[in-house]
């Protein structure tokens, strides 16, 4: 099997995507002569042309309304939002249009719009360009949303979202885009369910739940553990709606501990939410409360001090000396 970074893994699924699907294309700012800020898209313009690899204007409104037009007409549309924080000026499409065209028409129009969203932080940058709105977008129904954690989901999730009937937020971690894996290209169909968590480590004293770039950090403080004498099952969520609570709860019912763990805020997050649900499911197994580890309620920090801010293995070890102490 191929290695590839997880930039390349998504270039590589667009391309497979266009060469298959004449009707998809990429719209976003300088993703085709420049290749995206990060290139994810790069090369994809010289083999397709610019009726394809659009450079747009620097509007996200635009792109995403001119991308729902598109949808309406049987298009595919795939949007790049350049920054995370840049998705705001396109806020109002997305949840006031897109998300409710479906529903509003008494589920006669599709509009298959795939956004991508590079988010998160960990490149040393500035406010809006480094931050995790998931929760945001969640909290919207009509919107599905997915974030890979590695090579292999980034090329296969990124064609599956194209091929959804209904709009898909497509969270790339960013600061994750280098992390090189193995990329099974020939898996027949489109591999797992888009929806469907991943046990990516058996464990029997606690469980950890991650998603996007906090997987790798979730792995590395179960490796640490391990050291100590702790069993950990790490999950790898992969998508934030709908969320697969029937995989967590399966787990949580073996190991009677849960940890979650995103980079967005705890404060009106995606943790939140796993909790509670957990907490209905799975009340009478767990032996500690569920506990939450993720960014401050703040907003985000500059850059010399966002690895105070950022949740790091220290932070997930702590969670789990609470959760064992009970």
């Amino acid at each position: 099997m191929p290695t590839m970074t997880i930039a390349k893994a998504i270039n590589e699924g667009l391309r497979a995507t266009l060469s298959k699907n004449p009707k998809s294309l990429l719209m976003g700012e300088d993703i085709g002569k420049l290749g995206g800020v990060y290139r994810v898209t790069d090369g994809l313009i010289k083999e397709f042309g610019e009726d394809r690899v659009v450079d747009t204007p620097l509007a996200e409104s635009g792109i995403i309304g001119t991308a729902i037009g598109l949808a309406l007409r049987g298009y595919k549309p795939v949007c790049e939002i350049q920054f995370d924080g840049f998705v705001f000026p396109g806020f109002n499409q997305i949840t006031t249009q897109l998300a409710k065209m479906h529903a509003r028409s008494h589920g006669q129009l599709n509009v298959p719009v795939v956004i991508r969203i590079p988010y998160g932080g960990g490149i040393g940058s500035v406010e809006h360009h480094s931050e995790s709105p998931e929760a945001l977008f969640a909290h919207t129904a009509g919107l599905r949303i997915v974030s890979p954690s590695n090579a292999h989901d980034a090329y296969w999730m990124i064609q599956q979202s194209v091929e959804s009937k209904d709009p898909v937020i497509f969270f790339e971690p960013k600061r994750r885009y280098w992390l090189k894996g193995e990329v099974d290209t020939q898996e027949p169909g489109l591999a797992a369910d888009l929806h469907k968590a991943h046990v990516l480590r058996q464990g029997t004293d606690a469980t950890i739940v991650a998603y996007g770039p906090l997987v790798p950090v979730a792995l590395a403080a179960a490796n640490a553990a391990e050291e100590d004498g702790h069993s950990l099952e790490v999950i790898d969520l992969r998508s934030i709606s709908p969320i697969d609570f029937d995989t967590v709860t399966e787990s949580v019912k073996k190991t009677g501990r849960l940890i979650i763990a995103h980079e967005a805020p705890t404060f009106g997050g995606i943790g939140g939410e796993i909790a509670a649900r957990i907490s209905e499911r799975a009340f009478l197994h767990l032996e500690a409360p569920v506990l939450r580890v993720g960014g401050f309620h703040m907003p985000y920090p500059v850059a010399k001090v966002e690895e105070d801010y950022l949740p790091d293995i220290d932070r997930i070890l702590e969670a789990l000396d609470r959760s064992l102490a009970y």
